[in-house]
């Protein structure tokens, strides 16, 4: 039987880089894009690549839209129907997101705004159709989603797309409590 030697070990220092080179390269390497599917989703059909503000650009495309569609819905159905949209968006968002924050090896990427369109669905549940809740129900929800008071900046830290929606979603139930308040002492008619 041959004896078998063991590999030696270099302590020639450009060896040693260049193995942590390999290493480093291996993590930095490219990662498979997200599914076109997730990315539409994810970005919202796109609005999460608008400059400056993506979160704000999602914000307000989802205003424009909410506007569209609830005008349609009977106002006995547009709680349901706000409510409704903010659950769907919820559960087909939080996949797109971990895919695309996977497919970008970014922990919450600027330009997903899925998570933008969720929180500001969940400020206009039970919100009259009008322009000045509209505009007040956009400004309290980015200044909660910007600020993100206790216990938000906690939810961020959950993994993947759950810590990326799920911070929005209490941005927009702080969003909604006080729209809320303001509706009920009259503070905000419309």
């Amino acid at each position: 039987m041959k004896d078998v030697e063991a590999p030696a070990r270099s302590t020639d220092p450009s060896a040693c880089d260049a193995r942590s080179g390999e290493a480093r390269a291996a993590m930095e390497a490219p990662h498979p894009p997200a599914p076109l599917w997730a990315t539409l989703i994810a970005t919202f059909f796109g609005v999460g690549r608008f400059k400056p503000g993506p979160g704000t650009w999602g914000s307000v495309a989802t205003m424009l839209v909410w506007a569209l569609v609830s005008s349609q819905v009977p106002p006995a159905y547009r709680t349901a129907a706000t409510l409704a949209g903010a659950v769907i968006v919820t559960f087909i968002g939080i996949p797109a997101a971990t895919s695309v924050a996977r497919a970008s090896g970014l922990k919450d990427p600027q330009f997903v705004v899925i998570d933008e369109v969720a929180g500001q669905l969940v400020t206009l549940i039970g919100i009259p159709l009008a322009w000045k809740s509209f505009l007040a129900g956009l400004i309290l929800f980015r200044a909660f989603d910007i600020l993100k008071p206790p216990p938000i900046r906690r939810l961020e830290r959950l993994p993947e797309g759950i810590g990326i929606v799920v911070d929005d979603l209490g941005a927009g139930l702080y969003a909604l409590a006080v729209m809320h308040l303001l509706l009920h002492f009259r503070l905000l008619i419309h």
